[in-house]
């Protein structure tokens, strides 16, 4: 089959490519596995931290991503619930123990031995691909392909996010960064929390004009202040200068909710600079975001069918998949990217 594969982690640049095209054996599934025919794969800015060595994959080679759509082609001897030629989508959680007390809480993203697709397995950047059936998920039939993919991460990762901030209809919601999962959030309060005004954060104009475009209440820059003091706020950015203005920017008892798993070192002097008074003082609140859980995954599937939420995305075949991701690092985006494999 035909893959994408990281062989080393390197810098990603305008004219160093690091992920190699390749022939690769196809998957076997195991007994409790099913073989996908990948169609669709998005991507996201964690492959970039996998790549340059932020993230650093459990074995190499790898092929990554985590967004992925496709049909079931064929199953282990024990995977019975999935039918052949059904449309499935395979997102971030790949396995967890199933038996700790996060996982019998329902909290398996807080799992020890959770696995991620296309870091610690293969994953979607490729013809085939294998995933147990239980970590797998059925996909509305309002969706293309394309459009499906990134809900299986942007999309519920930022559901994850929206939920941790706790916020009522009414309330502000500040956005830092404007991306897959920024931009789905925002069309997902625009019709839960229709009373709640919508505030982004963005150094790039055009990511500041395409919020506007969907409804947000203002965009500004990353340190800009908002008309108003807000609620709360998600932070899906890699900086750290993000965090701190998103604080200044919180109303006394506010939650800022940070989406990310990994923050780059290059401006973290930022941190040096965090005022109690101005950012934390009057009990605000920071809670980070970790992984996913099935629930979340299958919940926004559901939402986002019921509401029509179909994301603004670029396809690109999987042989540009370098190039999609230098886009992505360089902040040529516009809603998600996503590479067609089949």
């Amino acid at each position: 089959m035909k893959a994408m594969l990281l062989n080393r982690p390197s810098r990603l640049k305008e004219n160093y490519f690091p992920l190699e095209r390749a022939d690769f054996p196809e998957p076997l599934p195991g007994e409790n596995e099913i073989l996908i025919k990948v169609s669709a794969c998005g991507v996201c800015h964690t492959e970039l931290d996998e790549i340059e060595g932020r993230i650093p994959p459990s074995q190499l080679p790898i092929i990554l991503g985590h967004q992925v759509v496709g049909e079931v082609v064929s199953a282990g001897s024990q995977a019975k619930k999935m039918r052949l030629g059904a449309r499935v989508g395979v997102a971030w959680i790949n396995s967890t123990c199933g038996e700790c007390k996060f996982c019998l809480a329902g909290n398996e993203n807080l799992c020890a031995q959770f696995k991620a697709t296309g870091r610690d397995v293969n994953g979607g950047y490729a013809e085939y691909m294998t995933v147990p059936e239980d970590f797998c998920y059925p996909i509305p039939p309002v969706f293309s392909d394309a459009e499906a993919a990134p809900l299986l991460c942007a999309g519920a990762i930022g559901y994850h996010s929206l939920k941790l901030t706790g916020l009522k209809n009414g309330a502000s919601l500040g956005l830092t960064g404007f991306g897959a999962s920024a931009h789905l959030v925002l069309m997902m309060v625009k019709q839960r929390f229709p009373d709640s005004g919508v505030y982004v954060f963005s150094r790039s104009p055009g990511e500041r004009a395409f919020a506007r475009q969907l409804g947000a209440e203002w965009a500004g820059d990353i340190g800009d202040e908002a008309p108003e003091k807000l609620s709360s706020m998600i932070d899906t950015t890699p900086a750290w200068k993000p965090v701190v203005e998103a604080l200044r920017n919180l109303e006394a008892g506010g939650r800022l909710v940070v989406n990310a798993i990994h923050k780059e070192d290059v401006d973290k002097d930022h941190l040096l600079h965090l005022d109690y008074s101005s950012h934390l003082w009057m009990e605000k609140e920071i809670k980070s975001v970790a992984n996913v859980t099935r629930s979340d995954v299958r919940e926004f599937l559901e939402l986002a069918a019921e509401l029509q939420l179909r994301p603004e995305i670029q396809e690109f075949p999987l042989a540009e998949a370098n190039q999609a991701l230098v886009e992505l690092k360089t902040r040529r985006i516009r809603g998600a990217k996503v590479l067609r494999i089949a």
